[in-house]
């Protein structure tokens, strides 16, 4: 039989932050509540004392009310005073009820009690945006008000599911040239791994959103995009690369200026290369393999171009379409894509 006495080891400060800042992340609710939960539980619950095996069969209220209990107690033995003003836990009980489809169960877990408004005396000026939009919740306007405001990305009001880190690095960059700031307007970009990965990660959005997404996937992914098409909602969009994946789009003189930047002293032959009509990794790799270098990386390379985007000149057609479309993603129309 359990102990009635609750007997808790505090959380650190730091551990505090980490545990909100894993709470108020884009990602599925009972996924992210439960982990945390537990590993409150798990970890600072001396008294009753639950193997992780046992917290399976433990009821979602029983979990919740231990974690408050852990967080509060923990804010508490910081010196930090706690009320009973919970405007922040309710916008956030909103927010996650307006993005996901919530069942009762869950409902539980994220209508809880942790003081986050005490929590939020121990976050640092330089925190990721999460919680600084949590820091911006007790103020009286609208969170998307406050969203464009501070550029917070939160509420996230649309996805962007992409195969590569290429895209999640570069879409926000040309985004804000093309005068649309992904973090001012809630867009949320995952790069999915793959094309097979872009469809299974969709499948596991499209059970548990009610906000749109974008797909943009490349040239050769049609047989991919046939199997998400008879779920696609009537605001969700797809883009298919036309010239074929992501590099291949970017502007041939744009290309060069990274090189010229990334590499310093690459010769025009070299550079002439980039103008052939083979693929632009392929191009790349030779380029970065004719020099001895290590092998071409994409997330390394899109950090390069990154550093080199400065007007409008960099932005081909195709990649000015795609932002347009990213825009347009949640007007209800027919679902299109681009080939």
């Amino acid at each position: 039989m359990r102990q009635n006495l609750i007997k808790i080891k505090p959380l650190t400060k730091e551990q505090i932050i980490i545990s909100i800042d894993r709470l108020t992340r884009f990602k599925e609710p009972e996924t992210k509540y439960l982990r945390v939960f537990k590993d409150l539980i798990i970890n600072n619950l001396i008294s009753p004392k639950y193997k992780k095996s046992e917290l399976d069969s433990l009821e979602y209220g029983k979990i919740k009310e231990y974690a408050e209990k852990i967080f509060n107690n923990s804010l508490e033995n910081l010196g930090l005073a706690l009320d009973n003003d919970y405007l922040i836990n309710q916008k956030l009980y909103d927010y996650e009820n307006s993005v996901f489809n919530i069942n009762e169960d869950v409902q539980i877990l994220i209508k809880n009690n942790i003081n986050y408004k005490a929590c939020l005396n121990l976050i640092e000026k330089d925190c990721p945006l999460n919680l600084k939009w949590l820091k911006s919740l007790p103020e009286n306007e609208p969170s998307n008000i406050l969203r464009e405001k501070y550029g917070l990305r939160f509420p996230i009001e649309k996805v962007v599911i992409s195969e590569g880190i290429t895209e999640e690095i570069l879409l926000p960059e040309f985004g804000r040239l093309c005068g649309y700031d992904f973090d001012k307007n809630g867009v949320y970009i995952i790069s999915a791994g793959g094309k097979n990965q872009v469809v299974k990660l969709f499948y596991k959005l499209y059970d548990c959103l009610k906000i749109p997404v974008f797909i943009l996937m490349d040239k050769d992914a049609k047989e991919n995009y046939n199997e998400i098409k008879p779920r696609l909602r009537e605001f969700d969009r797809v883009h298919l690369i036309n010239c074929g994946e992501f590099e291949d789009m970017l502007p041939v003189e744009l290309i060069k200026k990274t090189l010229l930047y990334g590499l310093k002293n690459i010769s025009m032959i070299e550079l002439e290369t980039v103008n052939q009509n083979s693929g632009m990794v392929k191009i790349l790799e030779e380029i970065f393999k004719h020099r001895g270098m290590h092998e071409f990386k994409k997330s390394e390379f899109a950090q390069m171009v990154q550093k080199n985007l400065n007007s409008k000149d960099d932005i081909s057609d195709e990649i000015a379409d795609i932002i347009k479309e990213i825009q347009n993603t949640g007007k209800k129309s027919k679902v299109m894509v681009d080939n």
